[in-house]
């Protein structure tokens, strides 16, 4: 499969106890219509349920979504379980209502990308498929 033609195949889930799924919906259905293959989880995952399904559905990037502002503890946490099941090559980009001070501790945590409401679709799409094609020159895929 060249890169071309390549699906790239993306997992959004909800961690923690943040109830609201209609911004990781969006963004779910935005991908599929954009091309991409895209496994939702629902809401409410931990951390580690978030990293096992990554692996087990082979996806290529983890977009996250939290409006509970617990994201500083769930996104690195969810880093860290890629680490533990051997998958830290997956790119992790976040979502949700995170003000710019949390920017630079998300980044250097190990999150790819943040977008805000308001941020254009076209944006979003560009990030995920950057971090997928990233993903796969780490893997040496195509």
């Amino acid at each position: 499969m060249t890169k071309e033609t390549r699906k790239h195949r993306v997992l959004i889930a909800k961690p923690g106890l943040d109830g609201h799924d209609r911004g990781a919906k969006y963004i779910a259905r935005t991908l599929r219509d954009a091309g991409f293959e895209v496994v939702y989880t629902g809401i409410r995952r931990t951390p580690e349920e978030i990293a096992a399904a990554a692996v087990q559905e082979d996806v290529a990037a983890i977009g996250l979504s939290s409006l509970s502002g617990a994201h500083l503890r769930l996104f690195p946490a969810v880093v860290e379980a890629l680490r533990k099941v051997a998958a830290p090559d997956i790119p992790v980009l976040g979502g949700g209502v995170i003000p710019e001070e949390d920017f630079t501790v998300l980044k250097e945590a190990g999150i790819a990308e943040i977008f805000t409401p308001g941020t254009p679709v076209e944006k979003i799409i560009a990030a995920f498929s950057d971090a997928c094609e990233a993903h796969y020159q780490k893997r040496n895929i195509g």
